[in-house]
């Protein structure tokens, strides 16, 4: 199972296809939120649809900004019972839009990130891999609250598949930071 688990997001709707939504370009004040990501984040997730319905388990990730690039990256690991699996999602901006991935990206065992929204307490990122589509967003509930909800399309609508809610560990305010 250990193998599996970072792929769950991936087999929970491979039969999906739709449109990609339309994406905001990123604007300077993207950097404020990404800033806001950087610290230690712990939590619990749980899949909420598909063949591992029901499946809890706990993440713990670091968040950091790259120094050269205006972006995000969040690194760690997710525990189910005593199996583990490295986690990571990274997502940088580039041109006029937004791209990364989820785990090795779509052309290894993850996803691609292609495109995004940010606003003052949240992201919103497209992902994809083969004819899979879907959304990422994390929005901060407080300063040392995030909470992050993977959907799949289904026809026209998104379907919530995987939910967390984590928590800022470190200690170190958002006003802080930068």
């Amino acid at each position: 199972m250990a193998r599996y688990f970072g792929l769950f997001i991936v087999g929970l709707a491979a039969m999906c296809a739709a449109a990609t939504p339309g994406l905001a370009a990123p604007k300077k004040t993207d950097a404020k939120f990404f800033s806001k990501i950087d610290g230690r984040w712990k939590g619990p997730g749980e899949i909420v649809a598909g063949k591992y319905k029901g499946t809890r388990f706990v993440c713990d990730l670091e968040g950091t900004t790259p120094s050269n690039a205006m972006g995000m990256t969040l690194d760690g690991s997710c525990r189910v019972g005593m199996f583990s699996q490295e986690m990571k999602a990274e997502v940088k901006v580039e041109s006029n839009s937004y791209s990364g991935s989820f785990l090795d990206g779509a052309d290894g065992e993850g996803l691609d990130v292609i495109g995004g929204n940010v606003s003052a307490d949240r992201v919103v990122f497209t992902i994809k891999r083969k004819k899979l589509n879907g959304a990422m967003l994390a929005r901060l509930a407080s300063e040392n609250q995030m909470n992050v909800t993977i959907s799949v399309r289904v026809g026209e609508e998104l379907v919530p598949v995987v939910g967390m809610k984590l928590s800022r560990i470190d200690g170190t305010a958002v006003g802080s930071i930068r």
